[in-house]
C-alpha cells in the first residue's frame, strides 16, 4: 500500500511531463499565431508575444473562407454516403449471408490496402471521362468509394454483435430486407454511425493528395489552400499558424463533443465479428 502511494505521484508527474512534451508544438503554433510578423523569429520562438495580435487570424480566415466552405461541401455528403453504403454492406454481409459472402467481404477489404498513388493517373482519366474532374462532386465520389472498405468493416463487426433472434422475430412479423434494416438495424447502430462519421470526417477533411490532384483553383478544399497560404517569397509564419489552427478547428470540435461516442462505438463491435 505504501509503495503504491509513493509510485502514484511519480506516475502522474511522468504523465504530465509527457503531455507537456506532446503539446509543445501546439504551444508554439498558438503563440506564433498571436505574434506580429516582426516577432516571429527562431530566437523568440518560445517566448510569449509582447502584445496579442489577432490580425493573422482575420487574414488567414479571409484567404481560407472559400476553401473552408469547399471542405464542408465535400466532407458532409462524402461522410453520409460512405456511412450509408458501409452500413448496408455490413448489414448484408453479417445478417443476410449468401454463397461467396466471405469472399466478397475479403475483396472489399482489399480496397483498404490499395495505395492512393498507384491509382491516381487512371483515376484522373476516369473522372475526366465522366465529367467530374476538378469538381467537389468528383472528390465526393472518390472518397465515398475509398471509404466503403473501412466503413463496411466497421458496420459488419458492429452488426455481428446484434442477436440473430431479433432479425428472425422481425421476419416472422413480416418485415423484409428494408424493414429489418430501417426499424431494427439503424436504431441499434446509432453509435456505429457516429464512429464511422467521425472517422470519415477526419480522414476526408485532412486528406491532401486527392484534393491537390483532382481539383484546381476555386474548387480546392482547405488543406490545399493552407499549403498555398505560405506564398512563394516570404512565409508569414503567424498567418500560416493561424490558418493551420483554423483548418484543424472543425475536426478538433468533432472529437471534443463526440469523442466519448467514438471510443464507445469502437468497443461495441469488439466482442464478435
Amino acid at each position: 500500500m505504501a509503495i503504491r502511494m509513493f509510485t502514484r505521484p511519480i506516475l502522474y508527474a511522468l504523465l504530465i511531463a509527457l503531455s507537456c512534451f506532446y503539446l509543445m508544438p501546439v504551444y508554439v503554433m498558438i503563440i506564433t499565431s498571436l505574434k506580429p510578423l516582426e516577432e516571429v523569429t527562431l530566437s523568440q520562438m518560445w517566448q510569449l508575444p509582447t502584445s496579442l495580435d489577432f490580425s493573422s487570424y482575420s487574414e488567414a480566415f479571409t484567404k481560407l473562407a472559400p476553401n473552408l466552405l469547399n471542405s464542408f461541401y465535400l466532407v458532409i455528403p462524402a461522410t453520409l454516403l460512405s456511412a450509408l453504403l458501409g452500413s448496408l454492406n455490413g448489414y448484408v454481409l453479417s445478417k443476410w449471408k449468401f454463397k461467396g459472402a466471405n469472399t466478397l467481404f475479403t475483396v472489399i477489404l482489399f480496397g483498404m490496402f490499395i495505395p492512393y498513388q498507384s491509382i491516381l493517373i487512371p483515376l484522373i482519366q476516369f473522372l475526366r471521362e465522366i465529367g467530374l474532374y476538378n469538381s467537389i462532386a468528383g472528390l465526393v465520389f472518390v472518397h465515398v468509394v475509398y471509404g466503403i472498405p473501412i466503413t463496411t468493416l466497421m458496420f459488419r463487426n458492429f452488426y455481428a454483435s446484434i442477436p440473430d433472434s431479433m432479425i428472425e422475430s422481425a421476419k416472422i412479423d413480416g418485415a423484409g430486407f428494408i424493414g429489418v434494416y430501417r426499424f431494427i438495424m439503424v436504431p441499434l447502430s446509432i453509435t456505429g454511425f457516429v464512429v464511422v462519421a467521425i472517422w470519415q470526417f477526419t480522414n476526408i477533411w485532412n486528406e491532401f493528395l486527392f484534393a491537390v490532384t483532382i481539383t484546381t483553383s476555386d474548387q480546392q478544399p482547405v488543406m490545399v489552400a493552407l499549403q498555398n497560404l505560405s506564398g512563394s517569397q516570404i512565409v508569414q509564419w503567424n498567418v500560416q499558424m493561424a490558418g493551420a489552427l483554423l483548418a484543424a478547428l472543425p475536426t478538433l470540435l468533432v472529437y471534443i463533443f463526440l469523442g466519448k461516442f467514438f471510443v464507445k462505438g469502437l468497443l461495441a463491435g469488439s466482442v464478435k465479428g
